[in-house]
């Protein structure tokens, strides 16, 4: 870990990384390509040590209130939050100032943060997004080793439908030949219906891989799965899209349960509406588009 003294901290869109990096472990993160020109080494976590400080300047600047996001490249929910705690400092900002939250992890460390998550929807809109990518425990200790497990993702979701918080999965991705199964889909899905969860976040069932990120995965197939890799570049070569054989079976099983059970499944609706404000006091939305 280490510590940097950030310029800003809002995107354009309003979407902030606390932390840069991460601590999960995630044998398939994007984060890792090179595209992203982190100029350290991915585990050594680049620490926005005065993100509130920015923040708080940030929102006193802001002529219209707006949903704010987070958890995009990093996970702001990461194992050394439990001490630094900025993602906490952050989320009383913007429950102070009275923006709406989306918020992106896999860690049940959100929980610590309920009574922000609960005060900010009270207001406006608070969205907790979570990853459930493998319905299998096992194979979730393999593929995601750094974070509890899907089971307990799901415990999670469970707590936040009952306080009334919305919450989207990301069922992305998922792994050809290693859990692009109907077993697997149909679970993860399972899982969403019992939460009651607003929707569910896919685009195509398989991964994408990048430099970078595809050399770190490979690595963890010849570790964990071997003689997978040779069958990926056999089928795959370097593309960047890796879709599984069984994509157009597995989406039409995805949709289908999605709509029968009232879950929204369109990327560019659930997009909206993780950007819309809603001020519940004055009954109002306010899109940033």
């Amino acid at each position: 870990m280490h510590e940097v003294m950030a310029k800003g901290i809002l995107s354009a869109k309003n979407g902030m990384n606390i932390y840069r990096g991460c601590q999960h472990g995630c044998i398939y993160c994007d984060a890792r390509s090179d595209c992203y020109q982190m100029k350290h080494a991915f585990e050594d976590i680049e620490v926005k040590a005065n993100a509130p400080q920015l923040l708080e300047q940030a929102l006193r600047s802001k002529r219209k209130k707006c949903m704010i996001g987070t958890g995009a490249m990093s996970d702001p929910y990461m194992p050394l939050e439990k001490e630094l705690q900025l993602t906490r400092r952050c989320l009383e900002l913007i429950e102070a100032y009275g923006f709406g939250l989306a918020i992106h992890t896999k860690s049940d460390l959100i929980l610590r943060d309920l009574d922000l998550l609960k005060s900010i929807h009270s207001k406006t809109k608070c969205v907790v997004q979570m990853t459930l990518t493998t319905y299998d425990e096992a194979l979730c200790r393999v593929v995601e080793p750094g974070v509890c497990t899907t089971g307990r993702r799901v415990e999670v979701l469970n707590i936040l439908r009952d306080e009334g918080i919305p919450t989207i999965v990301w069922m992305t991705p998922i792994l050809p030949f290693i859990n692009d199964t109907e077993e697997n889909i149909r679970g993860i899905l399972d899982y969403c219906i019992q939460a009651g969860c607003y929707g569910v976040l896919f685009f195509d069932i398989g991964l994408t891989l990048r430099d970078g990120d595809r050399q770190y995965y490979y690595q963890k197939l010849d570790r964990y799965f071997p003689g997978m890799k040779e069958r990926y570049i056999r089928t795959y070569g370097n593309s960047y899209n890796v879709p599984s054989m069984q994509n157009k079976a597995l989406m039409k099983l995805a949709l289908s349960v999605c709509r029968e059970h009232g879950m929204l499944c369109d990327p560019g609706k659930m997009f909206t509406y993780m950007q819309t404000f809603e001020d519940k006091q004055a009954g109002e939305q306010l899109s940033l588009f």
